[in-house]
């Protein structure tokens, strides 16, 4: 069977960038499903902004500002756009989504043509996300299909020790860190100032109330840090339609307090591993009892090292094409 994945963001990236700090979700989500896909025997091609058109792993990179030759394949996924069909002919189509856009803004961006001549089934990666679309973006099917992390925090070896007085958060900026920064430091800092924060994300905040700003890194650092942490702390946001930061930390047995927006309640497992606050004070109560209460953070990390390494890329890759036949 002959795929090709179609991506037309400005983000300049091949499967070499894959451990570095240029990606976000959806590009990172493209290099471990088309590798998962050729691992399990399938002609891989992917067509997007590419430095160069080469071979890297056995997959095709073309890059989709330079002419090439438009070939006919079994399946085309097309990376967050319908108007990027157009670049490949398939006998089946299917629209990875990775935001909530309203059907407004789908027309606007005028893909309301390519989504009625190519019929794609659109794949919906949590069940917010999946309940937030409208309904006529469904019409030649839909595809329920999480996500999985990198082989890179599912093979790193879990700490047997922790930096007990360390929380992390490694979303983007955007996604209510600075809501983030407030609840810290108007609360749990000041209940603790022997707490320390550490943020991700190129944001221009001043160092201050145990937070530390760190530049997004590549994986390795990130990873180190992650893994260190006694604490994930990510209120959400109404755009996440599926957090690819609490599912790493998840999977680094990382025990995780949100206040449940967007899908961040379908990444955490109340009261067995994180707790969804329903309100800030809910929140800072939860965060301050897992630094304080060993028992509780000791009975979290087991339960996520019970369930680690269940769900992979290879498993996600063999839905898509159960789904696609």
């Amino acid at each position: 069977m002959k795929i090709c994945f179609v991506d037309n963001t400005k983000i300049i990236y091949d499967s070499s960038y894959k451990h570095t700090n240029n990606l976000r979700g959806a590009e990172s989500v493209l290099i471990n499903l088309s590798n998962s896909l050729k691992d399990l025997g399938y002609d891989i091609t992917v067509i997007n902004n590419c430095p160069n058109s080469k071979v890297i792993n056995d997959i095709s990179w073309i890059n989709i500002n330079k002419s090439f030759e438009l070939k006919d394949y079994d399946l085309v996924i097309s990376n967050g756009d319908c108007n990027n069909f157009k670049y490949a002919n398939g006998k089946k189509y299917i629209l990875l989504s990775h935001s909530n856009q309203p059907i407004e803004q789908f027309l606007r961006k005028k893909q309301l043509f390519s989504y009625l001549k190519y019929k794609p089934k659109i794949c919906f990666s949590s069940k917010f996300h999946q309940k937030k679309r409208s309904k006529l973006i469904s019409l030649f099917g839909d595809i329920f299909l999480p996500w999985s992390v990198d082989e890179m925090f599912i093979n790193t070896k879990i700490s047997p020790t922790v930096n007990n007085s360390q929380a992390i958060f490694t979303s983007r900026p955007e996604r209510n860190q600075n809501l983030l920064i407030d609840i810290w430091s108007k609360s749990i800092f000041k209940r603790n100032n022997n707490l320390k924060l550490l943020i991700y994300g190129n944001t221009n905040y001043e160092n201050k109330n145990g937070i530390k700003n760190i530049n997004f890194v590549n994986q390795n650092d990130l990873i180190n840090d992650l893994k260190n942490s006694r604490v994930f702390l990510i209120p959400g946001h109404r755009a996440e339609t599926f957090c690819l930061a609490a599912e790493e930390a998840k999977e680094l047995c990382v025990p995780i307090v949100t206040l449940g927006i967007g899908c961040l309640p379908e990444r955490v497992d109340h009261g067995k591993t994180g707790y969804i606050a329903k309100n800030i004070n809910e929140f800072v109560n939860y965060t301050i009892k897992l630094f304080n209460n060993d028992d509780t953070w000791s009975n979290f990390r087991n339960n996520l090292i019970k369930n680690r390494g269940k769900y992979n890329w290879s498993m996600v890759a063999k839905k898509l094409i159960e789904n696609f036949k």
